[in-house]
């Protein structure tokens, strides 16, 4: 993203990666040196951020009962270049006795930002020292929660490496459910409750809210927001590379997209030999004497490395080798994709979603800076090479092109691109279904 320092004869978003880190370093050494004065509550300042480990220490270790009954477990790092890194995550809903793991690791694995006008793109991740952009949160913006100390590696300014910049709280989010049933007698309802667990990383005049929302029905939403500014000497755009911005036509904001990245290595019930699954729809004209069209879903085993993309009635699950519910049907996840806009300029970004066979020098889906064999490539298109999968590891992209407009100033509204995973029989019933209605699984009849 453009850096705040202008340098004669340069445009700030050419800027080299090298001036980048020294820009960067200025604004968040002086935001840790005012850390006292605007954090907030934090744990103790640790004196390094190892890997976690399912045992993790109390200062790496998320832990939250949520009030419908639901208790998430996680244990948090913090990357070089990824920045935060959840791991071991489980869950727990009311009735199950024991946590059932979801995750094995989740994280940003890159944001691609290409402008439109072909001068410059962006690998905020791995190029442009988003790790190091994090920022102090001031107690306001973690209201009800926690402001856990981050130790950066590789800080811009050494003498100050820690940041208060994790927020943990919970967060009401409206209905989980609403039912009359056959008279009005009686409604069931109940308002659901997420834990949030979020952090901002500043690239250049982007200001990134990375946020992880844990719901209490077992939904994990995955959503990077881009707030900040504008940066004002990116206003020569072309008519039809950017958007006027001001008065009158005559400064055009230059549009660029942000592509962005997510890794999630599932270890459903424990196990990392995690299957995946793709089903297809095809819906047929009504038949003679039929009211309406039919519709048919059919199930693919994916056994093999792939390459995505969502169609009409197309969606994946991840699906649990050992664990089954309380009905005997194997527990899984269902990716559910948010509103994206795909960018075909890349070979990396043409496509929705990858299935990789893990392997732990394959980190960031693009430039990516592991020491992969000779021949490996440095993007997650060149991985997918036929391997049978047997560890299987998702990516996700999800892209949004940003023209710019007269409201995205001053400040920027935050615009969010994300995705979900949603239960799909990792528990036999609602995980928040009252106890009035357990005895209502399957093809239940009314009592008499």
């Amino acid at each position: 993203m453009p850096v705040q320092r202008s340098i004669s004869g340069l445009r700030p978003r050419r800027i080299s990666r090298a001036r980048a880190r020294a820009a960067v370093g200025v604004s968040v050494a002086a935001l840790a040196a005012g850390a006292t004065a605007g954090a907030g509550p934090a744990v103790a300042q640790p004196k390094a951020a190892p890997a976690a480990a399912a045992d993790c220490s109390a200062q790496y270790k998320i832990e939250q009962k949520l009030s419908s009954g639901t208790t998430w477990r996680m244990c948090w790092r913090y990357d070089s270049k990824a920045g935060l890194v959840l791991e071991n995550v489980s869950y727990q809903p009311k009735g199950e006795t024991q946590p059932i793991k979801v995750l094995n690791s989740a994280r940003l694995a890159q944001i691609d930002v290409p402008y439109d006008d072909g001068s410059v793109e962006y690998d905020d991740l791995t190029g442009f020292g988003f790790a190091q952009g994090l920022v102090n949160l001031a107690p306001g913006e973690c209201p009800g929660g926690t402001i856990k100390t981050v130790r950066v590696p590789d800080a811009w300014d050494p003498q100050h490496p820690d940041v208060n910049g994790l927020c943990t709280t919970t967060r009401s989010r409206g209905h989980a459910y609403r039912m009359q049933g056959d008279s009005a007698n009686k409604v069931f309802q109940a308002q659901g409750k997420d834990l949030l667990v979020y952090t901002v990383n500043q690239v250049g005049w982007y200001e990134y809210m990375t946020e992880w929302r844990f719901q209490d029905d077992g939904t994990v939403n995955m959503n990077v927001g881009a707030t900040g500014s504008l940066s004002y000497d990116d206003y020569d755009a072309g008519d039809g590379r950017g958007w006027p911005i001001g008065k009158g036509a005559k400064a055009y904001a230059t549009s660029h997209s942000h592509n962005v990245f997510w890794r999630l290595d599932f270890g459903l019930d424990g196990s990392s030999k995690t299957k995946v699954e793709q089903y297809d729809s095809a819906v047929t004209a009504p038949a003679h004497g039929q009211q309406a069209p039919t519709n048919k879903t059919t199930r693919t085993k994916v056994t093999k490395e792939l390459a995505g993309d969502y169609k009409t009635y197309r969606w994946w699950r991840m699906v649990s080798a050992t664990g089954k519910n309380k009905d005997g049907h194997a527990r899984s996840y269902e990716i559910v994709p948010g509103p994206t806009t795909k960018y075909p300029g890349r070979s990396f970004t043409k496509h929705d979603v990858y299935f990789t066979e893990y392997n732990k020098c394959e980190q960031f889906a693009s430039n990516n800076p592991g020491a992969c064999p000779a021949g490996a490539g440095k993007s997650v298109d060149k991985w997918v090479n036929g391997q049978t999968l047997t560890h299987p590891v998702v990516w996700m992209n999800v892209g949004f092109h940003h023209i710019a407009r007269d409201e995205d100033q001053q400040p920027m509204p935050i615009h969010w691109q994300g995705f979900a995973i949603s239960p799909r029989d990792v528990t036999a019933m609602n995980p928040l279904t009252p106890d009035a209605l357990a005895w209502q699984n399957g093809h239940w009849r009314p009592r008499s």
